[in-house]
């Protein structure tokens, strides 16, 4: 059993940065892969972000990939979202999700292949 909240979302103008952090419970955290998805008002749940357990590797969506970094620390049972250079679009409700089976690549992305995630915070982006 995995337990995994979000923190860090808000209301920041166009072109700021927020950190999200993601706590998770459980002595399985450091060997699963975790990732980052959100959903915009009116939208499905897509894809932003997948780190590996090691965080030797990570994907991202195109849409944030050079504004946005993903991390982990496996002693602090904690994975972060960087988000520089916020875009009104990047409005939605972010989601940390893990999942103990091996992905790389697009196999990543598919959000029902995640087994526990996170109530979700808010990030609202105003221009």
């Amino acid at each position: 059993q995995v337990q995994l909240v979000e923190s860090g979302g808000g209301l920041v103008q166009a072109g700021g940065s927020l950190r999200l952090s993601c706590a998770a419970s459980g002595r399985t955290f450091s060997s699963r892969i975790m990732g980052w998805f959100r959903q915009p008002p009116g939208k499905e749940r897509e894809f932003v972000a997948v780190i590996s357990w090691s965080a030797g590797s990570t994907y991202y969506a195109n849409s944030v990939k050079g504004r946005f970094t993903i991390s982990r620390d496996n002693a602090k049972n904690t994975m972060y979202l960087q988000m520089n250079s916020l875009k009104p679009e990047d409005t939605a409700v972010y989601y940390c999700a893990t999942r103990g089976s091996y992905c790389s690549g697009y196999g990543c992305y598919d959000a029902n292949s995640y087994d526990y995630w996170g109530q979700g915070t808010q990030v609202t982006v105003s221009s």
